[in-house]
């Protein structure tokens, strides 16, 4: 069986040649193959499959799908999570990983790859931030409360004040590590598993508690599989934000 060092090794490791691959790349723009899929999306895409596929891992990648399903170990992938940001020059986006076994989400990596800050988890053994602690903002009433949005809400939102960042991963982890207070997925059923599954793994190894509105489970195999995330800081803000999204579709 590989150990959990094994395996988050090869996450770093797939950071890595995406950094790589990304670093010659001059057309940041559309890719012309698919509907909102950029150049870059194509790129940092093969650099990770070929690493993950290379060490052992099944691959449920949003560019290029499932491949080696039979294996053990199913590694999710957005290569590029944020692309519009990327294609913008705006300096929030990432790369995504999450190594599933049969019990779940087991080692996660997020990447955010302007920065260079890694975000890793290992179920059962914490998490970190480029090998620091992670403290969430503890917040309970949401009306104090800042939630990162992704997409907008049909009516004004109960909590103090709201952002869009563009990169779901990145505003999971922002609520891991106590930048904002939640997040809420205002989009009915628009995110896949790479979207949110290895910050899912960061939140809840400090304790954040993230859910899917309408009650599903958040782990997903699929690669047409969608769910609605909502996270937050505490139980009791959780459950407020959950209130509100259940206000409308999901």
């Amino acid at each position: 069986m590989v150990d959990d060092d094994r395996v988050l090794d090869v996450l770093h490791r797939t950071v890595d040649a995406v950094v790589t691959a990304l670093a010659g790349l001059e057309d940041w723009g559309l890719s012309g193959q698919r509907r909102g899929q950029y150049r870059h999306d194509v790129v940092a895409d093969a650099a990770a499959v070929e690493v993950l596929s290379g060490a052992g891992f099944g691959v449920l990648s949003e560019e290029s799908g499932l491949t080696h399903a039979e294996r053990p170990l199913l590694a999710v992938v957005d290569p590029v999570d944020g692309s519009t940001n990327a294609s913008r020059g705006i300096p929030w986006y990432a790369t995504s990983l999450c190594v599933l076994d049969d019990d779940g989400p087991r080692v996660a990596l997020v990447a955010e790859l302007p920065s260079g800050r890694r975000f890793e988890a290992v179920r059962g053994a914490g998490a970190t931030c480029d090998g620091g602690a992670l403290s969430p903002s503890g917040r309970t009433s949401p009306s104090s409360a800042l939630v990162a949005m992704s997409g907008l809400p049909p009516a004004r939102p109960p909590w103090a004040q709201s952002r869009m960042f563009g990169a779901a991963a990145l505003e999971l982890c922002a609520v891991a590590d106590g930048t904002v207070d939640g997040f809420v997925d205002c989009v009915p059923s628009a995110l896949g598993p790479w979207d949110y599954l290895g910050a899912t793994l960061v939140c809840s190894e400090v304790g954040v508690a993230v859910a899917d509105a309408a009650g599903r489970d958040l782990v997903a195999r699929g690669h047409h599989d969608r769910r609605t995330p909502v996270a937050g800081a505490t139980p009791e803000l959780l459950d407020s934000l959950l209130e509100f999204r259940a206000t409308f579709a999901v």
